[in-house]
């Protein structure tokens, strides 16, 4: 059974930086891909990014794009999102996920697992 578990959530302000970690386990992750979606209150789950097993291929929603880096650690079965210059739209809880490497990326419902996910508020 695949488990995730995100960290390095947290306030910060408009503007700011901020990386948020999701460790992989119960299987060998290189034949996953892994997501990063996020959710607000009262709002859509978001896709925000996704990455490829080998780590080659990305993918951005479109409110991210250039703001936010999407990597992964094999060897150390973590990915990583890399979120800088910040806005209070970014504010929501960040959810890990990953699933079959053939997967839609943009679509929440073709991924297996989900972590409990960590909140990001980003305050004015």
């Amino acid at each position: 059974q695949v488990q995730l578990v995100e960290s390095g959530g947290g306030p910060v302000q408009t503007g700011g930086s901020l990386r948020l970690s999701c460790a992989f386990s119960g299987r060998p992750m290189t034949a996953y891909t892994m997501g990063w979606f996020r959710q607000a209150p009262g709002k859509e789950r978001e896709f925000v990014a996704a990455i490829r097993s080998l780590g080659y291929t990305k993918f951005y929603g479109e409110s991210v794009k250039g703001r936010f880096t999407i990597s992964r650690d094999n060897a150390k079965s973590m990915v990583y999102l890399q979120m800088k210059d910040l806005k209070p739209e970014d504010t929501a809880v960040y959810l890990c996920a990953t699933g079959p490497d053939y997967l839609s990326p943009r679509k929440s419902d073709e991924y297996d697992y989900w972590g409990q996910g960590a909140q990001v508020t980003v305050s004015s």
